[in-house]
């Protein structure tokens, strides 16, 4: 399906190249430099977003800069703890991107993924302010995407459970299946248990719902 544009408009650079396709790219490429160089560990703690940093100055391990707390938010969604997180995070990323893209604009999906990495990171520092765990990965970002999408995709009917309209209903349903698959992951992933970040996908999901209707309605704003 190919998108529609209005006679006469010029496609930016970023709409020429789905972003989509460079969110993906540049995760994968960022992931493979790492894990080539052996420093997968190292960049998890530098580049990954530490709640602790928020309020309070963290003394990093000897050797270990760390990059200000303000942008880690979105070099932590470079950061993987390995394959399998990669893969499933990319597959949810074209999955929900490559929809998303042909109906909010390149700008839009880039706009979500970054507000959605920001208010992931706030989702997890509000569970945790004092946590030095370095949070990884594009999880929160990606949360985003799926929160968009199911606001704007889902249209299978579901019943109203008492006073709670189903619209409400299919939310809270996505965004616990969402979570689900997260917790399965990590414990796929971990050898001591599940270690998901839960209030960064909540923080991302969240910002998917705030966000989708206005950035829908800001891309036809001329039509």
């Amino acid at each position: 399906m190919n998108q529609a544009h209005w006679p006469g408009a010029r496609r930016s650079a970023l709409e020429a190249l789905p972003a989509t396709t460079l969110l993906t790219g540049v995760t994968c490429a960022a992931w493979l430099v790492v894990t080539l160089f052996g420093a997968d560990g190292v960049v998890a703690v530098a580049a990954g977003f530490i709640p602790a940093t928020v309020l309070n100055p963290v003394s990093p391990p000897p050797g270990i800069f760390l990059l200000p707390f303000w942008i880690t938010p979105l070099t932590a969604t470079l950061v993987h703890g390995g394959v399998l997180h990669l893969v499933l995070n990319m597959v949810m990323l074209v999955i929900c991107g490559r929809l998303l893209e042909r109906t909010i604009g390149s700008w839009g999906v880039v706009v979500l993924y970054a507000v959605g990495a920001y208010l992931a990171a706030a989702g997890q520092w509000a569970l945790g302010p004092g946590s030095v765990v370095p949070m990884i990965g594009a999880s929160g970002a990606i949360s985003a995407l799926v929160g968009a999408y199911a606001l704007l995709f889902a249209n299978q009917p579901v019943p109203k459970i008492g006073p709670i309209p189903p619209g409400v209903v299919r939310v809270v349903w996505l965004l616990a299946a969402w979570v689900a698959i997260q917790l399965l992951i990590g414990f796929a992933t971990s050898i001591d248990g599940p270690s998901i970040a839960i209030g960064a996908r909540i923080g991302g999901f969240v910002a998917g719902l705030a966000l989708a209707r206005p950035l829908l309605l800001w891309r036809y704003r001329k039509a």
